[in-house]
């Protein structure tokens, strides 16, 4: 079984839990945390700095025993030069410097700052950021090497890798949609999303609340074409993969077609899945 997601998952190896990644980083970056001792790895997607610290903090929670002293290997994948260096030489005003920085060079300066700071034993394994993810095309344009990795449970080896719809595990519109509205929802403020859990190997989807104006911009999104999707919904117009407008449209038919976040977590209740004797995931209403 592969896992992937945009919030951090956590996971030890079993004849079920076999890869564990994330993909469609951009300027974001994926980051995995795998602990030595015992095996649990958990990868998240990181897409804003000001998060860093309190995400980091989830992570090692979820992976180290606060009694023991732990060696935790870290895989950073993601993010790419996206601003011009001649372009940064020639800026002057602190605001158009802030501008000219893209979105890739804080957040991987935050999170290479943090893990610098903390106390834990921090082993870098992989570092695929910035300049070291960065090709140039003959106009030197720039574009992501890898946007995506898998971590191999049993040994914590890392490959490149995206994943296509199959692999994506269940209810991936509704979490999709999660993921661009828990910033409106103060009851995620300052957290990642989790929606995995270990010890019950199946995917608990807690409720995030939407207000009606994503209707509302959902109906004025789903007018434009494709390339001003593009332009107006990615950090990254020119490099986003094959399915960035098709998963947009998904999200806002589905929010056009329930607009009340209550039809999609009932009493408020969290999204449950368990996997079947198949291996395929199955939504639990009990």
């Amino acid at each position: 079984m592969i896992f992937v997601d945009g919030a951090p998952f956590t996971l030890q190896s079993s004849s079920s839990n076999k890869f564990v990644g994330t993909d469609e980083a951009t300027t974001c970056v994926g980051i995995a945390i795998r602990n030595r001792k015992n095996g649990m790895t958990s990868v998240a997607h990181m897409d804003f700095p000001d998060i860093i610290n309190i995400a980091l903090s989830q992570m090692l929670s979820l992976v180290v025993d606060p009694t023991a002293d732990a060696e935790l290997d870290v895989h950073l994948v993601g993010g790419f030069e996206d601003v011009l260096l001649k372009e940064n030489n020639n800026i002057t005003r602190t605001g158009d410097r802030k501008k000219m920085e893209g979105y890739s060079l804080p957040l991987c300066n935050k999170i290479i700052r943090s893990l610098w700071t903390r106390p834990e034993k921090f082993h870098l394994q992989t570092l695929c950021i910035l300049l070291h993810n960065t090709r140039r095309d003959s106009h030197g344009n720039s574009y992501p090497i890898f946007n995506g990795f898998a971590v191999k449970t049993s040994d914590g080896s890392v490959f490149p890798a995206s994943f296509d719809s199959t692999s994506r595990c269940p209810d991936e519109v509704v979490r999709r949609i999660r993921l661009s509205s828990s910033c409106e929802d103060p009851s995620w403020e300052g957290r990642l999303l989790e929606t995995y859990e270990t010890q019950t190997d199946q995917f608990k989807i807690e409720p995030c609340r939407w207000t009606p104006w994503k209707q509302h911009m959902a109906l004025s999104l789903q007018r434009l074409s494709d390339s001003e999707i593009l332009q107006s919904c990615s950090t990254s117009p020119s490099v986003e993969g094959p399915d960035f407008v098709e998963n947009s449209r998904r999200q806002w038919a589905y929010l056009v077609e329930h607009p009340d976040w209550r039809e999609t977590f009932p009493k408020k209740k969290a999204r449950i899945f368990r996997r079947a004797a198949n291996g395929k995931w199955e939504r639990s209403f009990n």
